[in-house]
């Protein structure tokens, strides 16, 4: 499972969130604590909005403890909204386009989780899509694929969020069709520079975790808490679909 990390508020430093606390992004792509995987170290990606209508992005393939341009990054990045991901590939090998988050126009995609049985139905899904979002998937990951679903459905009107939610639901109906038992997990993100939309969805009774922690400057979402203040973290339910404005 991977681990990630978004923010929405004042402008702050990525390294605030993503290398200082005491169990920053970084540490847990080496010591995860609350994943089947402890270590996720399949590669990493930062994504912000800027000056920019269209977010930056800088994704690579090694661990992020390992990459001395991510902490300069960070350190020299600010943005009122970002996302950070650690990767531990469940599908898609390790390579950089299939690393998150993902970015198609103004939105920011990432993800934890996996369909089950993807292999068996990866074609169907991918014909569901309309031809320039076909064009644009880049890499081979059920992440990837999902994120493109919903924004086809956002560019015929629908709202980012219920958008989500209808793939979500239309990819279970396909699953049980095929007599595919394996579970759809789903904690993500999704944004367009000014609202953030966050899942924590499963098929079955063990969703990803994600929490939620209310801060001076803003909003932190997080695969888990990154510091040692329990009380200011709240687990989101399973089930859980919500949009952050600030």
């Amino acid at each position: 499972m991977c681990r990630f990390v978004a923010y929405l508020g004042d402008p702050i430093f990525l390294e605030d969130l993503i290398a200082r606390p005491a169990h920053s992004l970084m540490r847990q792509s080496l010591r995860a604590e609350e994943a089947k995987t402890v270590t996720n170290g399949d590669g990493f990606g930062i994504g912000w909005y800027a000056e920019r209508e269209e977010p930056g992005v800088y994704r690579e393939v090694l661990p992020a403890w390992s990459d001395d341009n991510l902490l300069a990054l960070a350190g020299t990045l600010k943005s009122r909204l970002f996302f950070a991901h650690v990767r531990a590939a469940t599908g898609g090998g390790i390579a950089r386009q299939n690393c998150h988050p993902f970015r198609h126009g103004r939105h920011l995609f990432m993800h934890n989780g996996q369909i089950g049985g993807y292999a068996g139905l990866r074609r169907t899904l991918e014909s569901l899509l309309p031809d320039d979002l076909y064009a644009a998937r880049r890499g081979a990951t059920d992440s990837e694929l999902l994120f493109l679903l919903a924004l086809a459905r956002v560019q015929r009107g629908m709202a980012p969020r219920e958008a989500v939610l209808t793939v979500i639901d239309e990819t279970h109906t396909l699953m049980r069709g095929r007599g595919i038992d394996a579970p759809l997990r789903f904690a993500a993100a999704l944004a367009d520079g000014d609202e953030l939309h966050v899942f924590r969805l499963s098929t079955d009774e063990r969703p990803p975790t994600l929490y939620r922690r209310e801060c001076e400057r803003g909003v932190v979402i997080a695969s888990e808490p990154l510091d040692d203040d329990g009380a200011a973290w709240r687990l989101l339910p399973a089930g859980a679909a919500i949009t952050v404005r600030i």
